[in-house]
């Protein structure tokens, strides 16, 4: 289960921007996860609960926005949704694409608390 490392590697990339002082106010970690990424979304909250339980971390939410698998066809230049990881242009029927988004893996935002908000 390799979701377990990257869990590892998402407390990690929070524990290196958030400092130590700040991390019990984490609310939220956003990730996007490419369908290519090879990644079960469930298991890797799952995880990340896991590794987080006990640390300061152990509130924050793991938010994750999926990215679908879409690519252009080098031949006429559509791009599309890869439907069903059928790899084939829908308009012309060849099969030379770039892939344009599926593959991410990426944290792109750790949310804190207000704690002077919350303490009106």
């Amino acid at each position: 289960m390799h979701e377990l490392s990257i869990a590892q590697s998402i407390y990690d990339i929070v524990a290196q921007h958030v400092p130590p002082e700040q991390r019990r106010a984490v609310k939220s970690v956003r990730l996007l996860v490419g369908e290519l990424a090879g990644v079960v979304p469930e298991s890797l909250s799952f995880c990340f609960g896991a590794i987080t339980s006990g640390t300061p971390l152990e509130r924050a939410e793991l938010t994750i926005t999926p990215v679908p698998l879409k690519a252009a066809c080098r031949e006429c230049r559509r791009k599309f949704v890869v439907a069903e990881l059928r790899f084939q242009c829908p308009e012309c029927g060849k099969t030379d694409l770039e892939v344009l988004s599926g593959k991410e893996l990426q944290v792109t935002e750790i949310e804190l608390i207000d704690e002077f908000a919350e303490s009106r």
